[in-house]
């Protein structure tokens, strides 16, 4: 009897002893700024790596892994997060435009990581209109929010939206003391999914004031396309005879009328080259003032993890909403479906499952952010979510079945930056974009007002085109190649494949006859 209690005891001490050694669910860190373009990361080897503009996310990148064609499916701020919290695509979460709100039954991504006993938190830019319920806890910039001394709503400082709560500083700073606040004072009894937001690099850069001498006496290199691209575009960004390149696309130059970066830091003291040179160096100089406020933060929230011994078992993700134009093609802000303004920067660092120095090239959009999140968390992507995870990728896997073109659509015709309504679909090869140019919405009478007090002398509608480039011969997408006979078959290939995501994913036209006329007579263009 004792010999066989001594037994029983010793299969306890040992099922506790293994039960206390099992592997712990990692810790997820999801890092999100706004507007940081890819070409604005030294790891990505643009123009501006030189610069060296990011030590401490290229430090990140270099213990870890760097995917190079991750793509948002609609480049604007709420568009693309609420792809990223719902595995969605915005038909089916109702997220179009910046008017978009996201219900809180639709806020997937905390609630499939409560279910999977995590702690769950999203501290910085939300930007969904609607309260982050779904979360354990938030604290989330007022709207846009402002970039110095900035206001928060706290989950538990009141009742939405009155539970308002302001901080003194530059927000990238807040943010991450908020950040630090949090993990020291979280539930130490679960693992913790935190969404670490910052609001920089969002225009109007407005950046720390200790930042003011930051690349003072350094030329920043211009891209090739800031001042010569005949072969670029099509009527519907340019107009017949180039009749509309003075309404459409914000410039960098004082080529777009309405708005541009020349009458807007200069004050139209300069004109012509000379001017456009002055106004992209100081536009430049300023975004990437507010993007050392962000490495430097992430400096010292890096070093905190590892004060806290937090370092090794937490999966920490850099990422922004969408990229940005910097110059190229002489525009400005995003929207558009050019690679540097759909281009997302990702980089994943969690040492026991990636080894240092690993890039991917796996054609990857927003909606595949959710699913991952969900199975590195040891669950499962539910089938509501229309992404896929990546996971075997990042175990050094192979991913069945993946995706050889990512759709993309823009919805906002003309509003704020002059872009017209498009939606495309890009290869790793190749890139089909058709232009529209019709809003979404019918034309009540604020919207006939909209246009008439902010948009005269341009058409509610703007000419329906095609443009397709060759990425292998053509990356920087200077050479509309839509009409070259070489590529026809190819274009026709692209053409079904479009046709057939957008049936599959439910981004069609139906809701919308008028813009489904102009699709149909001009498909075949």
């Amino acid at each position: 009897m004792k010999s066989g209690l001594s037994f029983l005891f010793a299969v306890t001490a040992l099922f506790f002893i293994s039960c206390s050694r099992a592997p712990q669910a990692p810790n997820i860190l999801f890092i999100m700024s706004d507007d940081h373009t890819s070409q604005a990361i030294g790891v990505y080897g643009s123009r501006l790596a030189p610069l060296h503009p990011t030590p401490t996310i290229d430090q990140l990148a270099a213990e870890g892994m760097v995917f190079e064609n991750v793509f948002c499916n609609n480049s604007i701020c709420t568009p693309s997060r609420a792809s990223i919290i719902t595995g969605q695509y915005p038909q089916t979460n109702g997220v179009l435009d910046l008017d978009g709100q996201l219900d809180v039954e639709k806020q997937y991504l905390p609630k499939e990581m409560k279910k999977l006993g995590y702690s769950t938190a999203i501290i910085g830019k939300w930007h969904l209109v609607n309260e982050p319920a779904a979360f354990d806890y938030y604290n989330v910039l007022e709207g846009q929010g402002h970039y110095f001394d900035p206001t928060f709503h706290e989950k538990g400082k009141g009742v939405w939206p009155d539970n308002s709560v302001q901080h003194q500083g530059h927000s990238a700073d807040v943010i991450t003391d908020l950040t630090i606040r949090y993990l020291k004072n979280r539930d130490k009894s679960k693992p913790f999914f935190l969404m670490h937001h910052y609001k920089s690099p969002h225009d109007m850069f407005e950046f720390a004031p200790r930042y003011a001498g930051y690349f003072a006496n350094i030329r920043i290199p211009e891209p090739e396309s800031l001042y010569s691209q005949p072969e670029f575009g099509s009527e519907a960004t340019r107009g017949r005879n180039d009749s509309l390149i003075h309404y459409i696309g914000t410039s960098v130059s004082d080529r777009n009328r309405l708005r541009n970066y020349v009458q807007m830091l200069l004050n139209d003291t300069l004109s012509g080259p000379e001017a456009t040179t002055v106004a992209y160096q100081e536009y430049l100089k300023r975004y990437l003032r507010c993007v050392k406020g962000v490495d430097d933060n992430l400096a010292r929230l890096f070093a905190f993890l590892k004060e806290e011994g937090l370092w090794e078992n937490t999966v920490i993700i850099y990422t922004s909403d969408q990229g940005m134009m910097l110059g190229e093609h002489d525009y400005q802000d995003k929207r558009w479906m050019y690679d540097e303004s759909m281009r997302m920067p990702f980089i994943v660092h969690y040492p026991p499952m990636i080894s240092a120095g690993r890039r991917s090239d796996l054609l990857i959009n927003n909606t595949d952010f959710a699913p991952t999140l969900i199975e590195l968390a040891g669950g499962s992507t539910p089938d509501y979510m229309q992404g896929h995870s990546f996971i075997h990728t990042l175990q050094g896997e192979e991913e069945p079945d993946w995706r050889t073109a990512t759709y993309y659509r823009y919805w906002m015709h003309i509003i704020h930056h002059y872009v017209p309504a498009h939606f495309g679909i890009r290869t790793k090869q190749y890139k089909l974009i058709f232009y529209y140019g019709k809003h979404y919405l019918p034309e009540t009478e604020f919207a006939k007002h909209y246009w008439a007090t902010q948009y005269e002398g341009i058409n509610r509608e703007t000419p329906p085109d095609w443009e397709f480039y060759d990425l292998t011969q053509d990356p920087q997408e200077l050479i509309n190649r839509y009409h070259d006979p070489e590529y026809k078959d190819i274009i026709r290939e692209l053409k079904e494949e479009l046709k057939r995501q957008r049936e599959e994913l439910h981004e069609t036209d139906e809701a919308y006859p008028e813009i489904q006329r102009i699709i149909e007579a001009n498909w075949d263009k």
